[in-house]
């Protein structure tokens, strides 16, 4: 049976580096490792052209190549005889493979050095599986095809939600249902800081809500810089990202105001899928497999579809929200809170936010929460409309127009995580109540 570039997709995942042999005008003979080989078509395949000035030279100067390939699962070899058609240093194809040579490169700490030079793509006239003195691995179990009824069933679901809450739940949820997946993340956005913030999780022993992403870090940066898929199918070859952000213990957020990032220490493959709706990128499901070569192609398609569902849906919900929020909570007579004080410190400089002394959060969240502290305290209210915080914080930060109600989010999964003497409960449509055990001291020296 004729073998196609189709056949041979587990050899495109990066796992065991692929092998040029090239040779110059005088027949000299060069052999070369190569990072990243990306089928194009059925007929041709890209190279990454980063360092090899004397394979490049013997390309330019003899076009007729042969590529080993290796299947990851497998360890068949395959031979390739190609032919040079074009090189590319712009455009979708040089992109997608310059961010997945960039997000690769980064968990070694070579973001710097690795810089893809060209893509240089081929034409395919031959493919032959290289004959094996011994026997090799068998080819792994065909998985089921993802189930249609169950990713509209997902769909359905993120659909219903009326709350953000729910929505990245439903999320979380479908991707645990339709393909399996128990450990994911939903990090949001956060534009004026230039950095992710986790707002939803399941499979970690700590959860990481709180925990921050620079916008430029890793998989999820470049997830989020490109507004496109991103993955690395064999963390065995690469540096665990959760190192290179970091390993905060829970212990040191008093003093660090970080939260520790989640981690999979048994993680071999990782993907980060942008959360887009109408162009614009909100945020970022980021999912964690024990698998080698987890992500396959349907898999990758699914996942974008459940991750621009929710981004559509946390967009309307902000929408709906805003429009038929109350302008502001019905007064109420509030008695006074019987207990021991509840001492509340608010650092101006990065909005962060102590409760007796424990880190809980930052931010977007740690104004709104001082915000209500401060109405609570002057006005003795507890009930507070989310309307009137949008209206009372965009004057000073302007970005809180963009997911307010992510942010409240967040504001009241810290401070349930952390068993808080104050909690913020959600009461109805664009209203939440402020609830204490005790009087409120609210401390503004931090600023």
């Amino acid at each position: 049976m004729r073998l196609r570039l189709s056949d041979l997709s587990a050899c495109f995942e990066g796992v065991i580096p692929s092998i040029i042999a090239t040779a110059s005008a005088d027949g000299m003979p060069n052999i070369s490792y190569l990072s990243h080989v990306v089928r194009v078509d059925d007929d041709h395949v890209a190279l990454s052209n980063q360092f090899f000035a004397k394979t490049a030279a013997n390309v330019r100067a003899n076009p007729h190549v042969t590529l080993i390939l290796v299947d990851g699962f497998t360890g068949d070899q395959f031979l390739l005889d190609i032919g040079f058609v074009r090189s590319v240093d712009t455009g979708p194809l040089f992109e997608k493979i310059a961010r997945q040579l960039k997000a690769s490169s980064a968990q070694v700490g070579m973001a710097d050095i690795m810089r893809l030079r060209s893509a240089d793509i081929f034409r395919v006239h031959g493919i032959e599986k290289v004959p094996c003195p011994v026997e090799t691995a068998p080819a792994a179990a065909a998985r089921d095809p993802v189930s249609l009824p169950a990713l509209s069933e997902a769909i359905k679901a993120i659909e219903r939600q009326a709350e953000a809450e729910d929505i990245i739940d439903s999320l979380l949820g479908g991707v645990q249902r339709v393909l399996g997946y128990d450990h994911a993340l939903v990090l949001i956005y956060d534009r004026h800081r230039g950095c992710l913030i986790t707002t939803g999780s399941i499979g970690y022993p700590q959860s990481g809500l709180g925990s921050e992403v620079a916008g430029s870090d890793g998989l999820i940066g470049a997830s989020v810089t490109s507004g496109q898929t991103i993955k690395v199918n064999d963390m065995s070859r690469v540096r665990r990202f959760g190192e290179a952000i970091g390993r905060e213990a829970e212990a040191t957020e008093d003093m660090t105001r970080r939260v520790a990032f989640p981690q999979l220490a048994t993680a071999l493959s990782q993907i980060a899928v942008p959360m887009t709706a109408h162009g614009t990128v909100s945020g970022v499901l980021f999912i964690e497999s024990q698998e080698r070569l987890a992500f396959r192609e349907d898999d990758e398609a699914v996942l974008e579809i459940l991750a621009g569902q929710a981004a559509s849906a946390l967009r309307a919900n902000e929408l709906e929200a805003a429009a038929a929020e109350p302008r502001r909570a019905p007064e109420q007579s509030v008695p006074a809170a019987a207990g021991r004080e509840i001492h509340i410190v608010h650092h101006r400089f990065d909005d962060s936010i102590f409760v007796d002394g424990t880190y809980i959060v930052k931010g977007v969240a740690g104004t709104l929460l001082r915000l209500m502290l401060e109405w609570h305290l002057s006005e003795g209210r507890s009930e507070f409309t989310n309307r009137e915080m949008r209206l009372a914080a965009g004057a000073r930060m302007p970005e809180i127009k963009d997911n307010l109600e992510t942010r409240l989010l967040l504001l009241r999964r810290r401070l349930a995580e952390k068993k808080a003497p104050v909690q913020i409960v959600r009461i109805g449509r664009g209203r939440v109540r402020l609830e204490a055990v005790g009087p409120i001291v609210l401390d503004a020296a931090g600023e």
